[in-house]
């Protein structure tokens, strides 16, 4: 046995270079890689904690945006490349390195930490993209594509963030917002042509990187409670996690199945990568975007329950979890081209009630939201339960391919 392995071995040469993809399972490695991120995330949390105001929201959702944007690369590389195989894995903990630097100047991005954030930010793209370039020698689309988009998009992007470093105020914030929407536009210059990916891995890599932001929502209930463990305390924690599990609800539930499987059974190519560039890599960020506001807001609940919440954490928390259904409609309206009328009304009910979320105790207010999208969630439920049985019990076990 042992000599079958041997000669296995020796007839097997090592694989140094990147090896295109075929599981569709994640790996462990990009497991790993995604726990950068929940600083990543925390730490954008925490810009905004220590920053209360309209323009720490901005500065916030820049910041998340361009690491978003950073992990989207990964997403898509990781479902081009093996990423446990050759050189990648040796390159992916260059990068986590790099995005870790980048995570920890974030607090000070907008100070004397911006060069920092600049060149480390800018590292752990051009990773990215050298891999990709080296992953393409067989796919002339693909290396057009790395080199005549996306490298070129990436340069911008970093050259901005190294200008805005040596800046401040309104010029700074405007650079910062320039490079975001420069880089996330790239996809729409250069197309999808030559791209590949494999489906199921895709869609699953995207919805961890959700639980993850989701896990962040709990992580700002500890970090916003006082010491003393009160009533008042208890309540809200118990009202956070209520929250929190309507999050993973009206993603998990059926959400993520059947988009999933819309992205699996589209044909390869063209159609099937403007579907993952739309769906996950656009959308997804309103999505993590409208969890870190309501982990804000919730932080800021947590430290004065019995106490009005400010305009802008209460923003923050009901307009953030507005957008996040926002998303889903704009998700399942790529997908399926329908909307969902319910969430789209509890979206606009949200907005709509600030102006007396800002007159009660901030306790209330959690109460409040954990109360409407409840009851959102027993209306799903129970209107469409022939839909949701068929989608989680019948369909769900279906090849993808049918």
């Amino acid at each position: 046995m042992i000599g079958a392995v041997e000669a296995t071995t020796r007839a097997r040469p090592a694989r140094r270079g990147p090896v295109l993809r075929e599981e569709e399972r994640v790996t462990p490695l990009e497991l790993f890689f995604d726990l950068v991120f929940v600083l990543a995330i925390t730490q954008c949390t925490a810009l905004m904690a220590k920053d209360p105001s309209w323009q720490g929201i901005a500065r916030g959702l820049l910041v998340l945006g361009l690491l978003w944007w950073c992990w989207v690369g990964y997403a898509w590389l990781t479902s081009v490349v093996d990423p446990e195989e050759g050189a990648v894995r040796i390159a992916i903990f260059a990068s986590m390195a790099a995005l870790l630097v980048a995570a920890l100047a974030v607090p000070h991005a907008f100070n004397d930490r911006g060069l920092v954030f600049a060149v480390a930010y800018g590292f752990a793209r051009y990773a990215q993209v050298v891999l990709l370039y080296i992953a393409s020698r067989e796919n002339p689309s693909l290396r057009h594509s790395v080199v005549t988009g996306l490298s070129f998009s990436t340069a911008i992007s970093i050259g901005l963030l190294v200008v805005a470093s040596q800046t401040d105020g309104a010029m700074q914030g405007a650079l910062w917002a320039l490079a975001l929407a420069l880089d996330m536009a790239g996809p729409l210059f250069f197309g999808v042509e030559g791209w590949t990916l494999v489906p199921g891995h895709f869609a699953e890599r995207h919805g961890l990187i959700v639980l993850i932001a989701i896990g962040e929502s709990i992580v700002a209930v500890g970090a916003g409670a006082s010491t003393e463990i009160d009533a008042g305390m208890i309540t809200a924690a118990v009202l956070g996690v209520a929250v929190a599990a309507v999050l993973w609800w009206l993603y998990f539930d059926v959400v993520a199945v059947v988009a999933g499987r819309r992205l699996a059974r589209l044909p390869p190519g063209r159609e099937q990568n403007a579907m993952a560039r739309d769906s996950y890599s656009f959308l997804h960020f309103p999505l993590v975007a409208g969890i870190v506001l309501v982990a804000f807001g919730m932080k800021k609940t947590l430290a004065h329950v019995d106490h009005h919440l400010d305009i802008v954490p209460a923003t923050a928390m009901f307009g953030g979890m507005a957008l996040y259904l926002l998303a889903h409609v704009a998700f399942r309206f790529r997908n399926l081209h329908t909307v969902n009328k319910q969430r789209l009304a509890t979206a606009a009910l949200l907005v709509a009630l600030l102006p007396l979320v800002v007159k009660i105790d901030a306790l209330v207010a959690l109460a409040l939201l954990g109360a409407l999208l409840v009851s959102l969630i027993a209306y799903e439920a129970i209107r469409f339960a022939d839909a949701r049985d068929r989608i989680r019990h019948e369909l769900a076990r279906e090849p993808a391919g049918d």
